[in-house]
């Protein structure tokens, strides 16, 4: 039987992960703490949402949706200075974390909003909106946000989801029935990237 962890093996796990990496060609240092989706490093599937995604136009009203400690929101607020960007997740941690992070990066056109799905910003119209969609929350989570995301876009606004691949299917058939139109962007070896347009 191992030992049970002292206190000085406890305030070591309590200290930040920090992170330092380059996203959408933008230099970050984000800190995050275990609890949080991918404390260590920046996950595959965000990897691959941001190396298939291109720039928004300036003076685009962007959401990343359930941003966790923010790599896709900080990137985008980096990326996209003139343009403003709202973070949103469930998760009060996650919030605090990424506000840390974009004040930690000097991102003054950004905010981190706590929000149930799209609630922090309903009414308030949006050009692009991207998440690394949450695979265990269900399908009656994912009806929301794609409904809730086509009626916030304003016309001709962009969605862009990566998920594992094995909801692939689920997010072109429900893309389509939702937006009218879905292109599979990218397929990679476990996420697939998925975007569609309000037209």
């Amino acid at each position: 039987m191992s030992p049970a962890p002292n206190a000085k093996a406890i305030a070591t796990l309590r200290r930040d992960q920090i992170i330092d990496c380059e996203l959408l060609g933008q230099r970050l240092t984000l800190h995050s703490t275990w609890g949080l989706f991918s404390p260590r490093e920046i996950d595959a599937g965000t990897r691959l949402l941001l190396e298939h995604t291109p720039i928004p136009p300036a003076g685009s009203s962007i959401v990343d949706l359930g941003c966790g400690y923010g790599p896709i929101g900080a990137s985008m607020a980096k990326a996209c200075a003139d343009s403003r960007v709202i973070l949103l997740d469930k998760d009060f941690v996650a919030i605090d974390y990424a506000q840390g992070n974009l004040g930690r990066n000097r991102l003054e056109n950004a905010e981190a909003r706590l929000s149930n799905g799209l609630s922090a910003v309903d009414g308030e119209g949006f050009d692009r909106l991207y998440s690394n969609v949450p695979a265990k929350v269900g399908k009656e989570m994912w009806q929301i946000m794609l409904f809730d995301t086509w009626r916030g876009l304003n016309r001709g606004g962009e969605v862009w989801f990566v998920s594992i691949n094995g909801l692939r299917e689920y997010f072109k058939r429900t893309m389509k029935e939702q937006f009218g139109n879905y292109d599979k962007v990218k397929q990679g070896k476990t996420y697939t990237v998925h975007r569609a347009v309000k037209t």
